[in-house]
């Protein structure tokens, strides 16, 4: 087990290492991207050897999953970010779990999580989800339509809109990995012309984050790179 938190603490750094190069490469400030570490499949010990390291903030995709792990680690006190594909019959246990959602794609399920949202907790932070790359078996709001969505997301009571994410195609193309990225930063910026406060371009995983800090990633999700290769739950 020792040499399990070893191994887990040393991907930390390694991660945490790459982000602060691409960051300096870009001109920017390293404390300007955050790392979340993506622990969907992984047991409560992994994230909680991950935490030991100084991890604070995770990322789940699977409901019943995630909210079990939130509450298994509620003493260590984390930051739980929602990532995943979420449906509108699952989306009560979300709304009060995890302080972040980075997967709204309709409006059905931004309205779902406003009204389940306790009055008591802090608004839930959320970003849209835009497909940049037209695949059509991807999850998020086509660049069009995104404006009509944030107007309607951001007028919701107990939410709080904090930005955007994609997840493009794979691609070693770097060139390809950073006009996808250039797209959502460009789509976040023609919503701060109108006037939305944003602070966060979610995007960004083990394979491509140094290209989605150079386009101006706030927020990066790396699992494999930190937790190794997943097996994933049958469907």
């Amino acid at each position: 087990m020792k040499d399990y938190k070893l191994g887990i603490s040393a991907r930390i750094n390694d991660v945490v290492m790459r982000i602060e190069a691409a960051a300096r490469a870009a001109g920017r400030d390293p404390s300007q991207v955050r790392l979340l570490a993506v622990s969907k499949t992984w047991p409560a010990e992994s994230v909680e050897a991950a935490a030991q390291a100084g991890q604070q903030a995770f990322g789940e995709n699977y409901v019943q999953e995630g909210v079990a792990k939130v509450e298994a680690l509620a003493a260590l006190q984390l930051e739980w970010h929602f990532i995943g594909p979420l449906q509108s019959n699952k989306s009560r246990p979300v709304a009060n779990a995890f302080q972040w959602v980075h997967s709204i794609d309709r409006l059905k399920i931004a309205e779902r999580l406003s009204s389940q949202r306790d009055i008591h907790l802090p608004a839930l932070n959320v970003c849209i989800q835009v497909n940049v790359s037209g695949e059509a078996s991807k999850s998020g709001v086509a660049p069009a339509e995104l404006p009509a969505l944030a107007r309607a997301v951001a007028a919701l009571p107990r939410l709080r809109l904090r930005g955007l994410m994609a997840i493009p195609e794979p691609t070693d193309d770097v060139a390809l990995q950073r006009e996808r990225f250039a797209t959502l930063r460009r789509l976040k910026e023609s919503l701060e012309a109108e006037g939305f406060a944003l602070d966060t371009l979610s995007m960004g995983m083990s394979d491509d984050l140094e290209a989605a800090i150079a386009e101006g990633a706030t927020l990066v999700r790396v699992g494999t790179a930190i937790f190794g290769s997943r097996s994933y739950p049958a469907p």
